[in-house]
């Protein structure tokens, strides 16, 4: 009975052997390749169970998700030919496995090295057509679409698809970096001298014109004063003569009393005059006749 057992066991686990040699497993994100001889005989597997000849077919099983690839920074030149920096990374995955295999031979590092190649290639390409302007703007979308389709035409060779390429930063090199600066700040410096140089002549027509101004004004015053004046003084004068028709004698004896007031009005006051002066007619007891 123990014997029937232990062959039992030893045909259960020669099967197990067998069946493990005989099958292999494709899950949903990996595809696979069956060689015969060294030769491939197919790549349309499924996911699921498989099975194989043991000794005589080879299976490869390759990672069929979006793989990301960070390329190594590289300088390129623009069309202005100036140097920059493209640090970039793309995302690929397995198009067609067989040409894949043929060409990489399975290996994702050897596959990495020749996308860095084909991803370089099309960036020295499409950024040598644009300018360090163009590069930096919102336009560097429409480059690395550019880089993307160039990369992936030839990426297919290989049994590569691209799905995208983006572009983490871009930056001048160390050496023309501070060159660069100084241009900009010397083109900064010269467009705040035009605009300084721009608001001082705005100033100058400004202030002329507010002098002008100040002068109309202060000739239209002293015109409409002396208007005034003039209307003043004939009102006076006629005032004057209102008065002096109604009684002429004590009109000039009022202005006479104005005109001593006026004359003794400081301390020490001299007057060198005639006794019988006409200046004096109201000094008398009896005025003079005028």
């Amino acid at each position: 009975m123990n014997a029937k057992l232990r062959i039992a066991g030893i045909l259960a686990a020669v099967a197990v052997v067998i069946l493990a040699t005989c099958t292999f497993v494709v899950r949903e994100n990996e595809r696979a390749i069956k060689l015969v001889l060294g030769e491939i005989s197919r790549s349309d597997y499924q996911p699921g169970l498989h099975f194989k000849l043991p000794f005589v077919n080879t299976i490869h099983i390759f990672d069929s998700r979006l793989l990301t690839l960070d390329v190594q920074p590289e300088r390129v030149l623009t069309s202005e030919k100036k140097n920059v920096i493209v640090d970039a990374f793309m995302k690929w995955r397995i198009g067609d496995v067989e040409a894949y295999y043929t060409k990489t031979g399975g290996n994702e590092n050897r596959a990495n090295s020749l996308l860095s190649q084909v991803v370089r290639k099309a960036t020295l390409d499409a950024f040598g057509q644009k300018t360090v302007q163009e590069v930096l703007s919102v336009e560097r979308n429409d480059v690395m679409g550019t880089v993307r389709d160039a990369a992936n035409v030839r990426a297919n060779e290989l049994g590569i698809a691209v799905m995208d390429v983006r572009v983490k930063k871009v930056e001048f090199p160390d050496d023309v970096s501070d060159s660069v600066f100084s241009r900009m700040i010397k083109e900064r410096a010269t467009v705040a001298k035009q605009f300084r140089s721009a608001g001082q002549e705005r100033a100058k027509i400004i202030r002329a014109d507010a002098d002008r101004q100040r002068e109309e004004i202060l000739a239209s015053a002293y015109s409409e004063s002396e208007v005034i004046r003039g209307e003043g003084d004939a009102q006076a004068a006629s005032i004057y003569a209102e008065a002096f028709g109604q009684d002429a004698e004590f009109y000039s004896f009022t202005r006479s009393l104005d005109a001593y007031r006026q004359s003794f009005s400081g301390q020490g006051n001299v007057m060198v005059l005639e006794p019988d002066s006409h200046f004096f007619r109201y000094f008398d007891a009896q005025p003079r006749d005028r």
